[in-house]
């Protein structure tokens, strides 16, 4: 009987080649797909972000004597339903800052996992009210560094109406994919979360009004 170990050999070694190739390519993909999610949202910020307003003629941006100062605006109305601007076919609520991770990033009105590949999308509820939770992807560019959030780490969120919502990190806790009340638990005032790597689990943060 003719020996066939070299031939299972060559094979075994065909096998691995085409598994090394098959995770290269998947890396690829992967740093592909983060590199275009981060370039989409920065160019929907380009469009997204109001316009720096201009100081006031007079030195140091104060009113010349013979002006009359402005009037302070009146507090925006809650509204039913959060405003929102239209991007390329999609509607966006605003913009959520983290500072602390250099995160700055449109937010979209609705979500579902086409409009996750662009940005973090609202999962529920609005800025106005406790129970606000916007989901995102864990692409670097995203909500890939949430984990790393300590207590107190200040959350901004600047609607597109330009009211503006401060928070601070409560704590950061894992969640099971199918905890969705617990998800939604109005008691916090924002929540962000995202999936871990392999998507078993939820990385949820959660924040409270300041």
């Amino acid at each position: 009987m003719k020996d066939d170990k070299p031939r299972r050999g060559r094979r075994l070694i065909i096998a691995g080649a085409a598994l090394v190739a098959a995770a290269l390519l998947l890396t690829a993909w992967n740093l592909y797909d983060q590199y275009r999610a981060g370039n989409a949202a920065n160019a929907v910020l380009g469009e997204l972000l109001p316009e720096p307003v201009a100081p006031t003629p007079g030195a140091g941006g104060q009113p010349e004597p013979d002006e009359t100062p402005a009037a302070t605006p009146e507090p925006t109305p809650h509204p039913e339903e959060m405003p929102t601007q239209t991007i390329d076919g999609y509607d966006y609520i605003g913009v959520l800052s983290v500072p602390s991770l250099g995160l700055e990033l449109p937010v979209m009105s609705e979500w579902d996992y086409t409009r996750l590949r662009i940005a973090p999308c609202r999962y529920s509820g609005t800025a106005w009210e406790s129970g606000f939770v916007i989901a995102a992807h864990n692409y670097n560019s995203h909500f890939g560094q949430m984990h790393s959030l300590e207590p107190s780490a200040e959350v901004i969120f600047t609607a597109v109406d330009g009211s503006v919502f401060s928070y601070e990190v409560a704590e950061v806790l894992i969640l099971q994919p199918t905890a969705v009340e617990e998800m939604l638990d109005p008691s916090w005032d924002l929540s962000l979360f995202t999936c871990t790597i392999g998507g078993a689990t939820r990385v949820t943060v959660r924040c409270v009004r300041v």
